[in-house]
């Protein structure tokens, strides 16, 4: 299928999320979300602190403005008449139209949002565009060297490692950092969604399991 450019701003809803296109009036939740775990004091990334968010707002959507990125805000959707929360970003990014390729990249997420199936669905919702609507023949990821919690995040979404790009790109802090780069091809894409369901159900049954009482103090599951 030829490849769908250029990258129309949409919205993609899963169960858990929903990844809107992103707008300057989302400025506040995503300081808010930002702020929880205050995770741009995080080594070995480039989430934006507070103050910088108006900035990183305008700098994505110049970029969607030349067809390079289609940024989104990742929303949590709100359950048994609770409000959606905004709960951080995502892009599909580097698009080039010439090879098909595209990549997931510039994400993050509220610290309370880690390991509750949100991240995992907006992945399965972003592989789904890149290679079922748009067409791409590969998605990469990039990452810092020296991240390895990432590099194994990115492992278990079913990911291939290409290999590294030495000294490839200058932080803020003038640290020039080597990157790791991943990939899925189209290939591999059902395998790697029927990984990606797996979790999420796995994930839901866990969610739906009463706490366990016993001698021990009491457990609940953690959703994938």
């Amino acid at each position: 299928m030829p490849f769908l450019t250029p990258l129309a701003p949409l919205t993609l809803t899963g169960e858990l999320v929903e990844l809107r296109p992103l707008d300057p009036a989302d400025h506040d939740g995503l300081v808010a979300a930002v702020e929880d775990g205050e995770i741009w004091r995080l080594e070995y990334t480039r989430v934006p602190a507070p103050q910088e968010m108006a900035a990183e707002i305008d700098r994505r959507l110049a970029l969607a403005d030349a067809g390079l990125m289609l940024p989104f805000t990742t929303v949590r959707r709100g359950r048994d008449g609770a409000e959606d929360t905004v709960i951080g970003m995502t892009t599909l990014c580097n698009v080039e139209e010439a090879h098909r390729r595209v990549e997931i990249g510039y994400t993050w997420n509220a610290r309370s949002a880690q390991r509750s199936g949100t991240n995992t669905e907006s992945k399965l919702l972003l592989f789904h565009h890149a290679f079922d609507v748009l067409g791409a023949v590969v998605v990469q990821f990039h990452t810092d060297a020296r991240n390895l919690p990432s590099q194994k995040a990115i492992e278990r979404l079913g990911a291939r490692r290409d290999g590294v790009l030495r000294s490839d790109t200058t932080m803020p802090d003038g640290y020039v950092r080597d990157t790791v780069v991943y990939s899925v091809i189209a290939a591999e894409w059902p395998a790697v969604r029927a990984g990606l369901e797996a979790r999420l159900e796995a994930g839901a049954i866990a969610a739906a399991r009463p706490a366990v009482t016993s001698a021990s103090p009491t457990t609940t599951a953690d959703p994938a």
